[in-house]
């Protein structure tokens, strides 16, 4: 399996079946990516509503069919949009699907999609966490710092996709806190440098986690890794 960072929050994890989540690509600054990596999306997967994460989700599915996966009020909102293929779900639940399952989880953030110069509810955001091949992947999203992360140590999770930028989502401080609740076998910092109110010290933050026994890639845009 292979994940790959396309800058910000996006990433796309390569199996018998292909997943991005987050996929703000056109107007993230810092976007590295091909057109061609798109064609061959099984799912996109959606945290919450902010443009930046929602970002070219409903472009990308309807010009290759990939079904789109999110809360109940991203999924209908995106239906009204014209989305043909989507799964609702919420916080907590636990789906199984043809790849294996997906569970969404907590994350204490906002939701709110700008439309027309409209705040639309978002719904409630959240993460994700992957059950495929054998492995559990976690992304969580935007949050700040939650006790509910203790509850993750249970998952035995193989690698975490952890936010570090600081003003709307954890810091590095926080974010360290995580990883030590986690317990994740190896993290990827994100959400951080791509506008300058959300530059963090990547390097600082691997050296906290390598300290606790977690191995911390960082990863460019245009990235990948083996896991």
């Amino acid at each position: 399996m292979k994940i790959k960072f396309f800058g910000h929050s996006c990433f796309k994890i390569e199996s018998d079946y292909n997943f991005i989540v987050d996929p703000f690509l056109e107007s993230n600054p810092i976007a590295k990516y091909e057109e061609d990596e798109l064609k061959n999306l099984d799912y996109i997967l959606v945290t919450h509503g902010h443009g930046d994460h929602l970002g070219d989700t409903l472009n990308i599915s309807k010009k290759y069919g990939a079904t789109v996966i999110s809360n109940f009020e991203i999924i209908n909102y995106l239906i009204m949009k014209g989305l043909e293929k989507g799964h609702p779900m919420h916080v907590g639940g636990r789906t199984t699907f043809d790849f294996g399952k997906l569970k969404m989880t907590n994350a204490i953030h906002g939701s709110g999609i700008i439309d027309n110069n409209t705040i639309i509810d978002g719904g409630n955001p959240g993460g994700f966490l992957i059950y495929i091949d054998g492995k559990k992947i976690y992304h969580a999203g935007d949050t700040g710092l939650t006790k509910d992360m203790e509850l993750l140590e249970r998952e035995n999770i193989d690698i975490a996709m952890i936010p570090i930028g600081g003003n709307f989502v954890m810091d590095v401080e926080d974010a360290v806190l995580a990883v030590k609740m986690i317990k994740p076998k190896r993290v990827i910092p994100m959400h951080y440098n791509t506008w300058e109110i959300i530059n963090a010290d990547a390097i600082s933050f691997k050296n906290k986690v390598e300290s606790l026994k977690v191995k911390c890639e960082i990863m460019n845009p245009g990235d990948s890794i083996e896991i």
